[in-house]
């Protein structure tokens, strides 16, 4: 009997999401990846928690804690870090979509270590959710990464791993050899179809899903497209899913939501297809509001959706 369906580790970070393109407005919020991953997942009934560092020179680090507990996410795995600041982004919005900007030089959660992994948290839950950020905010956090992907392993918990490319973070090729070194450790992987294009030059999911496994993908591969949906190669097939439309205003977060809820239908029973579908309507419901977690939806909306759909 394990204790979470879903552990998250990584970065949390502060928003400042732009409610109206070129005012200087913005609503406070909250975002990193995998942080709105297991809100998500919280938000679909999954029982989870999170493993990070905040820290006390602000008092931000004080909002994630009470964010995560308001949520039900567990925080016995956040260690406090009292010199250390807490990152935070800015979102603003354009003709071309978003564009984010962020203050997280030596954050508290690029200072995590593999030590912190010791209360023994990750041993206790089915899937561990980590992604290409997390590896690529420090080095100390990537070795904690690559510590929590042995751990899980080490005691058949499944790992994800999402791509989640950041070229501003660093070079290429340090990218590109340590998000195949993560892929071959993953049960599951979610890549992004703008992720493998910059890291691989791929455009065809074909050639995307055959790279994967030459870089060592041995179970679930999802390639998320956005607005084009979700094609899945579970090892005999590849299969589209196909997308929910809605009129969308901010896709902050959808990626990571669409990892939550992904995973916490995984651990309720669902087939990989039938949570690759729940996934996608969920995705789609939270670009419907600003931020990466308020718009976050519930079980009854995602229902809805696809009760509409079907018929």
């Amino acid at each position: 009997m394990t204790d979470f369906d879903v552990i998250g580790l990584g970065e949390a970070l502060i928003e400042f999401n732009q409610t109206e393109p070129g005012k200087p407005q913005y609503l406070q919020g909250f975002g990193g990846d995998t942080s709105n991953a297991v809100i998500a997942a919280a938000r679909q009934g999954a029982r989870t928690a999170y493993l990070t560092r905040i820290g006390q020179v602000d008092t931000f680090g004080e909002q994630l804690l009470d964010l995560w507990r308001t949520e039900g996410v567990d925080t016995r795995g956040v260690v406090v870090d009292p010199p250390a600041n807490n990152g935070i982004y800015f979102v603003q919005h354009g003709e071309n979509g978003h564009v984010f900007s962020y203050a997280r030089r030596d954050s508290a959660a690029a200072r995590m270590q593999p030590l912190d992994l010791e209360h023994g948290l990750i041993e206790r839950s089915r899937f561990l959710h980590v992604s290409g950020i997390s590896l690529a905010i420090s080095t100390s956090a990537c070795d904690t990464v690559f510590a929590a992907m042995a751990r899980a392993r080490a005691a058949n918990v499944q790992v994800c791993f999402d791509a989640n490319l950041r070229l501003k973070l660093w070079p290429m090729e340090r990218a590109r050899a340590t998000v195949r070194a993560a892929i071959a450790l993953a049960d599951i992987f979610l890549p992004g179809l703008d992720d493998i294009e910059a890291m691989t030059g791929l455009t065809d999911p074909d050639a995307i899903f055959d790279w994967s496994r030459q870089s060592g993908a041995r179970g679930i591969v999802v390639l998320k497209m956005g607005k084009e949906g979700a094609l899945v190669d579970d090892g005999h097939n590849r299969t589209l899913v196909k997308p929910h439309t809605v009129r969308a205003v901010d896709a902050t977060g959808a990626g990571d939501c669409f990892a939550g809820s992904l995973l916490a239908r995984l651990a309720a029973g669902d087939s990989i297809l039938d949570a690759v579908d729940y996934a996608n309507a969920a995705a789609a419901l939270s670009t419907q509001g600003y931020g990466a977690v308020q718009p976050l939806p519930r079980p009854e909306q995602v229902r809805a959706m696809l009760a509409a759909r079907a018929g």
